[in-house]
């Protein structure tokens, strides 16, 4: 847990703790939304849907980053 704890206070400083689709897909790099909406449609990375709209825990973008290549 610790080392959860440590990449979270490192990485997407500059991010809040929950992020729309724009927010992640600027986080990976400027990837399309189109690309960002595969994602999260194929369960890739983790989110809830609240209304219309995704919302995407920080720690679960870190997940997928740190898990992901």
């Amino acid at each position: 847990m610790t080392k959860k704890k440590n990449l979270y206070t490192k990485m997407l400083k500059d991010y809040p703790d929950v992020l729309n689709v724009y927010q992640m897909c600027k986080a990976l790099g400027g990837i399309s939304t189109k690309t960002g909406y595969k994602l999260l449609k194929e369960k890739k990375i983790e989110s809830i849907k609240v209304g219309r709209e995704y919302k995407i825990a920080k720690i679960n973008l870190i997940d997928f980053i740190t898990n992901s290549g």
